[in-house]
């Protein structure tokens, strides 16, 4: 399956998320990678390289951010892995675009296919 990890600047957003995507699929390996090396707000490329090294079971793994320098870590990150993983990061909002993700994983679709549905959740409107 392919594995999530969520990066948020807030480590309490990325964790308390990471509790309801493994509620909704247990099987999915989703690794939070919230906060800086010491636990502060922020984000780090080195937390973010060792959470997909974590979630990449050998067939990918999707990163989900919430803003700003979280973009610019994660894509640090997978400079640093050097082509050694297949990973993307979706352009979708954090929360819903991770809850597609988890669900589209759990079901076994592909990387691509991952990605795609956590960018379709831009689409979905919450008031009907």
């Amino acid at each position: 399956m392919i594995g999530l990890v969520i990066v948020s600047h807030s480590p309490d957003i990325s964790k308390g998320l990471k509790e309801m995507l493994n509620e909704a699929q247990p099987d999915v390996k989703v690794v939070d990678a919230g906060g800086t090396d010491d636990g502060e707000m922020g984000t780090s490329a080195m937390k973010i390289q060792s959470a997909i090294g974590e979630a990449d079971d050998g067939e990918g793994a999707v990163i989900l951010v919430d803003f700003g320098s979280s973009v610019m870590n994660a894509e640090m990150a997978i400079d640093m892995l050097e082509g050694e993983k297949e990973v993307m990061i979706a352009d979708a909002p954090l929360v819903e675009g991770a809850y597609s993700a988890v669900m589209e994983s759990g079901f076994g679709k592909s990387l691509k296919e991952v990605v795609e549905a956590a960018k379709r959740s831009t689409e979905t409107s919450k008031i009907q």
